[in-house]
């Protein structure tokens, strides 16, 4: 006999979309139950951007790619707080102006940037957004500032959900992801959080969805059961969230439109030490954006031998001087789309994705660009993460480096997916209404990242958690907890 569990609100998925939809939806009295596919891991138990750290918290160990021409390589969160425990905590609020081409172009009801801006507010004070105290941003972040303050661009710090010791630097900053933040407070609100707990399926009948299975990881073995409820809020992120609709056989509109902002990295070596291993550059360069945008990736001494593999028989030698060494990365806005498709039999879905001429383009005047900023930075030699790359030390050799480059060479990589179920009231586009329930259904919602219409040039979980306040709070407001 199967075990059973029950709810009024099953939440699938523990992320930014997720957590903030438990803890809203508890706080308002609804009997909630958070399950997450991956474990609960305890901040500070594992070295940040390690490979241990990868093997337990990120799906797959981090080896996940859409595939296409070029792949490109993404990464998921699979643990409680999802992707807010693994990213560099980099926050930005919704554009309004992203917001309002939005509500334009989706016909999304009620969807107003001034309206969010008070929501990213709660969530900003929940979170501690700031910046690093006293401007101690740590060298390769400063670098990038430099580069960019040389060259006249565009440049500021993001804020981050962090605390700080007092006198602390960037590199001791406490994460207020959603393990500190909102999944607490879900619980203190009484909403259950089960974790190593997958679900399979959602049971449909008549547009109504009555229970899912599940199957669990426990002490004693892998337990197989049911859970029932009222309704079913699907937070598995922008590849796992069409998948479970997809399996449960909802396709409309369903894992068709996959955005993401695709980059390309470059390594940069200094004249002195500066490697910071366990931390990330606050600093971006937004000169160009919403377009192209630049900053600084995680340069464990693992990671920058991954980012010299492209071109290891001419650059691995540079991995001997990491500690003078950071690597650095330009992020596109992607005209190009792709899809998520569950295949049965397969435990993870199938992800396509294609660039556009224009997004290969971009990505070669962005790393170009790039170099340009590392050398105003002070970088003595860049080594290009393209297959075939030159050794760029002046501005001469920049021309080389874009002759060289095409994108099927690159090691084009993602961290930021969007927009599989986007919501409106256009079904010619949208897979869920305005306040992201699922079209055709009665009790199926969405609300995480796959919401969003459009990748939006920014950090998009700060948009999805204002709106996943706001959907949430538009639940409560219609239904009644039975208590």
């Amino acid at each position: 006999m199967s075990a059973r569990l029950d709810a009024e609100v099953l939440v699938i998925g523990s992320g930014a979309g997720g957590a903030v939809t438990a803890a809203t939806l508890a706080e308002a009295g609804f009997d909630v139950l958070v399950v997450e596919e991956g474990p609960w891991v305890e901040q500070g138990s594992v070295t940040p951007f390690s490979l241990a750290q990868m093997d337990l918290q990120y799906r797959a160990g981090g080896v996940t790619a859409a595939l296409g021409v070029p792949t490109v390589a993404y990464t998921e969160g699979r643990c409680a707080g999802g992707g807010t425990e693994i990213n560099s905590g980099l926050y930005r609020r919704p554009p309004g102006e992203i917001i309002e081409r939005w509500a334009s172009r989706f016909r999304i009801a009620e969807f107003d940037a001034d309206e969010l801006d008070v929501l990213a507010d709660e969530v900003e004070k929940v979170l501690g957004i700031g910046p690093v105290p006293g401007g101690r941003w740590g060298e390769p972040s400063d670098r990038l500032r430099r580069g960019a303050a040389s060259l006249g661009w565009r440049h500021d710090e993001s804020p981050r959900w962090m605390t700080y010791p007092d006198g602390g630097s960037a590199a001791d900053g406490r994460r207020q992801s959603m393990t500190r933040t909102y999944l607490p407070r879900a619980r203190a609100a009484g909403a259950r959080i089960v974790t190593d707990c997958r679900v399979g399926r959602i049971e449909m009948r008549a547009g109504r969805a009555t229970w899912a299975t599940y199957e669990r990881t426990t002490d004693s073995g892998i337990e197989r059961g049911e859970i029932h409820f009222r309704h079913v809020v699907v937070c598995g992120g922008a590849i796992q969230t069409p998948a479970v609709l997809q399996r449960s056989g909802l396709h409309d509109r369903i894992g068709r439109s996959l955005a993401v902002h695709p980059t390309v990295k470059l390594t940069a070596r200094f004249r002195d030490e500066l490697n910071i291993p366990h931390d990330v550059p606050v600093h971006q360069v937004k000169e160009f954006a919403p377009e192209l945008s630049f900053g600084g990736s995680a340069s464990h001494p693992g990671l920058v031998a991954l980012s010299l593999l492209d071109n290891w028989a001419v650059h691995g030698h540079a991995v001997e001087s990491w500690r003078r060494i950071a690597v650095y990365y330009a992020a596109i806005t992607s005209e190009g789309r792709g899809r998520v498709v569950a295949v049965p039999g397969l435990r993870d879905p199938l992800v396509t994705y294609r660039l556009t001429g224009r997004d290969k383009a971009l990505l070669r005047s962005g790393l170009g660009r790039l170099a340009l900023l590392m050398l105003h930075a002070g970088a003595s030699d860049v080594f290009p993460n393209f297959r075939g790359a030159p050794t760029v030390r002046t501005e001469r050799d920049i021309a080389d480096l874009e002759s060289r480059f095409a994108a099927s060479r690159a090691s084009v990589m993602t961290v930021h997916l969007c927009s599989t179920v986007p919501l409106g009231e256009d079904r010619t586009r949208c897979g869920a209404d305005s306040f992201g329930r699922v079209h055709g259904t009665d009790n199926v919602h969405v609300n995480d990242a796959s919401l969003l219409p459009d990748a939006p040039g920014v950090n998009p979980q700060g948009s999805v958690m204002a709106i996943a306040l706001r959907n949430a709070r538009r639940f409560a407001a219609q239904e009644s907890p039975r208590g």
